[in-house]
């Protein structure tokens, strides 16, 4: 079985994932930053910088190395879910996290209460419509839904209830490593589903002509 799978890949279709993990990494780092909460994913992340003593800026550094870790987990026990899409979210997401903690205290004031609310509403939608436009592209899963469909294989589980056990844990995971929980974690653990649902098949139409019935 080949590692990963080229006949999919288009030029379009990485620049796309690309511009989609770039927009979900900021929506991360906005997140965070608004000390509302983190998504279920992003949450893990704070909860390692937190218990590493890191601060607010060092988050894209702990992401990498634990999509890193992931990786070589799926690659142990997934492999099938290993493409490029997975690779590409793990070479610029540290990065783009990065930039996205230095660009919110340019934009919003923490001090200011309306300031955070609008920076977890942009964050927010920015974390759906980054995923909705890399899922559009069908070049491979993120690291941690590559974990989450790993689990559904061997479990012999749903997606649905894969997804909701997957999101319980890492949401207790990054609380007790001291990941911030908040509205944030809340409103994307409900709604982050048919968000991407909805956008992914957006995208699709729309950038890639694809006709869903």
């Amino acid at each position: 079985m080949k590692l990963f799978n080229f006949d999919n890949i288009t030029l379009k279709k990485l620049g796309v994932s690309l511009i989609g993990i770039f927009l979900v990494c900021i929506g991360v780092a906005f997140n965070n930053n608004t000390l509302f909460g983190n998504d279920p994913v992003g949450i893990v992340y704070d909860g390692l910088r937190s218990f590493l003593s890191l601060e607010q800026s060092q988050l894209g550094t702990v992401s990498n190395y634990m999509n890193i870790v992931l990786i070589i987990i799926l690659f142990i026990f997934g492999k099938r879910y290993l493409n490029i899409g997975t690779l590409l979210y793990l070479i610029p997401y540290g990065l783009f996290i990065s930039i996205g903690s230095h660009i919110y205290p340019l934009l919003f004031n923490n001090d200011v209460t309306f300031h955070r609310y609008l920076g977890g509403f942009i964050g927010i939608s920015l974390y759906y419509i980054g995923i909705s436009l890399f899922v559009a592209s069908d070049i491979g899963v993120d690291p941690f839904n590559g974990i989450m469909l790993t689990i559904r294989d061997r479990a012999s589980w749903s997606i649905r209830k894969s997804k909701i056990v997957m999101d319980i844990v890492l949401i207790l995971v990054g609380v007790l490593l001291g990941g911030k929980f908040g509205v944030i974690t809340i409103l994307t653990a409900l709604t982050t589903g048919p968000a991407i649902q909805f956008l992914s098949q957006y995208f699709e139409k729309y950038i890639y002509g694809k006709v869903t019935d």
